[in-house]
């Protein structure tokens, strides 16, 4: 690998989150493909081998696939697993389209009409509900009387600071103890409007039968982070079943059964790639709001005062559609980049430890990896909703993450081996010159030094002039808010080669009048536009200058820039 191939690399890389492949199916914090293609052109030839010991999705694989190289992928993740080899499972579409509504059908005439609803404008008895709206209803904190969440906001002018009881006039908060649930409008669809139509909520025409159904009543054990962080023993949410309407779980339960009747293997395998991807959105963590839809909670356990039961039906074969749009756009890319017209993906994907990586030493061109950010997310606690319905689970104490709180069987020293572990490996099936490139992620300057430790007892050095940013637009709504914020909404991408003798072997800690230059640099010159920015441009001129990354923290630089006006 030369320098100007790693001088080709931009110095920054804004990506939407927006295409077909992206939007199949949703993982926690995808790398989109836009962002990875550099990396394949500047590190690697048509034909090499390339690895990725953190595969998520397998989004590392279908890049090295659409331009003519070989993935071989691995993470714990069963889902991930799942995921990744649906991505690159290519089917006729007609096929696919032909075999999704056969099931649905098949459903209908299992479970009845339960999504079948009079229009209260023109009276057709088979308008077809879009959404039904819920809302919890919370006990009073002054008079202990039920209180329906949404009609209590709805009688403050959908303003939740003058919320109060119409009982007593206490104060009504989201805080307050929820006790029940309760139908508050219905969303149809009906062939006398083009528009939909919100009226009062009608129970199922079809009389419920869970007779002969079964699903994945999977309990969420207080051991996990998300547990702990979403307090579900408080509002009796302990498991997987209990965040879907009864509607919705035999609905589920239903198609997942006519799924699993479809005998072309690869059909009822991408089939069930589109059913994983509707069960958040299926559940009751699809948050309602005044304007529209806020969607699915995915990196968390939450349920907001008012939400959405939507028609499974519905998203499932916009789903379907979305699988096939990201086939044909697969197809496409291929051809475009290699000119040949058929698409054969040279994918592999097993469920194994980055620390035991199967493959001989020395026999790899290039490793691309997107590792866990220390205690920022714990996918396997957010799989288990889609991990029961494929029966196989991942093992959750093997994953690469830092617990929260203070009793943690997973710290930070722990993290930091598995970390030097992974990369050891990295170093140890690359053939010589071979680089890894890893995405990663934080806002805490421990944990920067941590990944620095690792990457210098992994026998690699980080090459300064291939650090680049990766900013894929997806600040929080607390950072849109304020614009300030102690989360990091960016990535850094480093590249890393084998350290040489000549390398520097420690890094020096950087003195304040040094951080205070770097950042009035940064600042003077405009390459900063948020302190999230502006904090990874800080790092990364750390990185080039062999600073201890140590002391440099989010928290840090948003209260200097506070300072500063």
């Amino acid at each position: 690998m030369t320098m100007s191939n790693i001088m080709s690399l931009p110095q920054d890389i804004f990506v939407k989150r927006s295409d077909p492949v992206y939007m199949a199916h949703a993982y926690l914090t995808k790398v989109p493909l836009a962002a990875i293609d550099p990396f394949i052109n500047a590190f690697t030839k048509p034909g090499d081998i390339v690895v990725d010991p953190f595969a998520g999705s397998g989004m590392t694989g279908i890049a090295a696939a659409l331009h003519g190289r070989r993935a071989r992928l691995f993470d714990i993740s069963v889902l991930g697993q799942h995921i990744g080899l649906n991505y690159v499972n290519l089917v006729e579409p007609l096929h696919l389209t032909k075999a999704a509504r056969q099931a649905v059908e098949d459903v209908s005439k299992r479970l009845g009409d339960l999504y079948d609803v009079t229009c209260s404008r023109c009276g057709n008895e088979h308008a077809a509900l879009s959404k039904t709206t819920w809302s919890v209803v919370v006990r009073c904190p002054g008079c202990a009387s039920s209180v329906n969440f949404y009609r209590a906001l709805e009688s403050a002018g959908w303003q939740k600071s003058r919320m109060k009881c119409s009982s007593c006039d206490t104060p009504i908060t989201s805080k307050a103890a929820r006790i029940d649930e309760e139908a508050v409008l219905d969303s149809i669809e009906c062939t006398c409007s083009p528009t939909q139509i919100d009226q009062a909520t009608q129970p199922p025409k079809a009389a419920l039968s869970l007779e002969g159904l079964s699903w994945p009543d999977v309990e969420i054990p207080s051991d996990r982070q998300m547990y702990q962080a979403s307090a579900l023993g408080k509002h009796g949410l302990t498991t997987v079943a209990s965040f879907y309407s009864t509607r919705n779980l035999a609905v589920l339960a239903a198609l997942h059964d006519a799924i699993g009747h479809v005998e072309d293997e690869t059909l009822r395998h991408k089939l069930t790639f589109a059913f994983t991807a509707i069960l958040t959105r299926a559940s009751k963590r699809y948050q309602w709001s005044h304007k529209r839809p806020l969607n699915a909670a995915n990196a968390n356990y939450y349920i907001a005062p008012v939400f959405y039961e939507w028609n499974v039906f519905d998203l499932f074969l916009r789903k379907v559609d979305a699988a096939i749009r990201s086939d044909e756009w697969l197809t496409h890319r291929h051809t475009e980049v290699t000119g040949e017209a058929d698409f054969e993906p040279d994918v592999t994907y097993e469920l194994t430890s980055a620390e035991r990586v199967p493959i001989p030493d020395n026999s790899v061109d290039y490793v691309f990896t997107d590792p866990p950010f220390g205690s920022n997310l714990f996918y396997a606690d957010m799989a288990l909703f889609q991990e029961g319905w494929l029966g196989t689970f991942t093992d959750h104490t093997l994953e690469a993450v830092i617990d929260r709180g203070t009793r943690k069987k997973r710290d930070g020293s722990r993290y930091e081996q598995l970390l030097t572990a992974a990369l050891k490996e990295c170093h140890r099936i690359l053939r010589p010159g071979g680089y890894t490139t890893m995405v990663f992620g934080n806002s805490s300057g421990a944990v920067w030094a941590l990944v620095q430790r690792a990457v210098r007892a992994a026998g690699l050095v980080i090459e300064p002039g291939s650090v680049v940013i990766l900013n894929k637009g997806q600040r929080s709504v607390k950072g849109l808010a304020s614009g300030f914020e102690n989360v990091a909404t960016m990535d850094l991408i480093v590249s890393m080669r084998e350290r040489r003798a000549d390398d520097p072997d420690t890094e020096h800690v950087p003195t304040v009048l040094e951080i205070e230059h770097a950042v009035s640099v940064i600042l003077d010159n405009r390459w900063a536009d948020s302190p999230s920015h502006l904090y990874l441009e800080l790092l990364r001129h750390g990185i080039a200058e062999g600073w201890d990354l140590s002391s440099l923290d989010l928290r840090l630089i948003t209260q200097a820039l506070r300072a500063k006006g």
